[in-house]
């Protein structure tokens, strides 16, 4: 693995959470080009080249069927964001401060998303030679989804001097009260020390409002062809159109392989059912709030 090459052009899939990325993620990994990290690899990322054989058995007697959040699948060899695998290779992650909690409050409030150096190195080392066995298992493209890349955009161009970027976004009173769910079901599951609230709708709407800006800064950088923004609802309202027109705008060719393997899981996940979430008239307001730009940039109502 020393001397494997580093892929150059990963795509990154960035935004805040319960936005769809993962939705995004599992079609852009049925396209025969490319290949997404899978919850296996990001468990056991010290070893996933050698060891899926033997731990396969363990992980289907303990992996339930879908996510504890919402009703989307989940398996060992499903797309997986690569937050974990990073964790567990570096020790460093935002997540720590929700296994920890250092004080009360939103645990993303004051939190570094790069470790600050001589440590900064060893996270890109770690980082590169996670993508290297990602690419030497399957000498296909990555297409990776993790929101917190949304925070690290510029080590990503220093590193993958290729890569592109897929920022998606979603209706604030969707995003907003789903994320605070999904912390929730995690928070129970996952905190061992302080089980204070975790984080209130105000202060999930200020992070997604800097994360939304932080993101939006960046891509200001970056030339044309090297990222797009794409709308969740479009990409619900028209799985293939919306993805043709992500892959127009990187450039990337979109195939009809790709186009038969969509419709075939559109078709299978027919009946899948996404949570249903009600704001009062004080809450809309206050996300319509600190969210107005963006609302307005994304096109998205405040009366509804």
């Amino acid at each position: 693995m020393k001397d494997a090459p580093l892929p150059a052009d990963p795509v990154f899939i960035v935004g805040h959470w319960r936005t769809g990325s993962t939705y995004l993620h599992q079609l852009m990994n049925l396209d025969a080009d490319f290949i997404a990290p899978t919850l296996f690899q990001v468990a056991l990322p010290e070893h996933f080249l050698v060891s899926h054989t033997f731990y396969k058995p363990i992980f289907a007697s303990i992996m339930g069927t879908s996510r504890p959040m919402d009703n989307v699948h989940i398996g060992m060899d499903e797309p997986q964001e690569d937050e974990y695998a990073l964790f567990r290779l570096t020790g460093f992650s935002p997540l720590s401060h929700l296994v920890f909690p250092r004080k009360q409050g939103y645990f993303l409030e004051h939190t570094k998303f790069t470790p600050d150096p001589p440590t900064l190195a060893e996270y890109e080392k770690e980082l590169s030679l996670f993508f290297k066995k990602l690419h030497f298992i399957s000498g296909k493209r990555i297409v990776s989804k993790n929101p917190f890349n949304s925070f690290r955009i510029p080590l990503l161009v220093k590193l993958f001097p290729k890569a592109q970027f897929i920022h998606i976004v979603r209706h604030p009173y969707a995003v907003v009260p789903s994320t605070d769910n999904l912390w929730q079901i995690l928070q129970r599951q996952n905190r061992l020390n302080r089980q204070d609230p975790l984080s209130d709708l105000e202060a999930i709407t200020i992070f997604l409002e800097r994360l939304t800006t932080t993101v939006q800064s960046e891509f200001s950088r970056l030339p044309a062809g090297r990222k797009f923004e794409v709308r969740y609802e479009d990409l619900e309202a028209d799985p293939v159109g919306t993805l043709r027109s992500v892959y127009a705008a990187l450039q990337i060719t979109f195939s009809t392989g790709t186009e038969i393997n969509v419709g075939r899981f559109l078709v299978e996940n027919a009946g899948f059912r996404k949570n249903r979430y009600l704001l009062s008239p004080a809450e809309k307001k206050m996300i319509g709030k600190i969210m107005s730009h963006h609302m307005n940039r994304y096109l998205y109502p405040e009366n509804v």
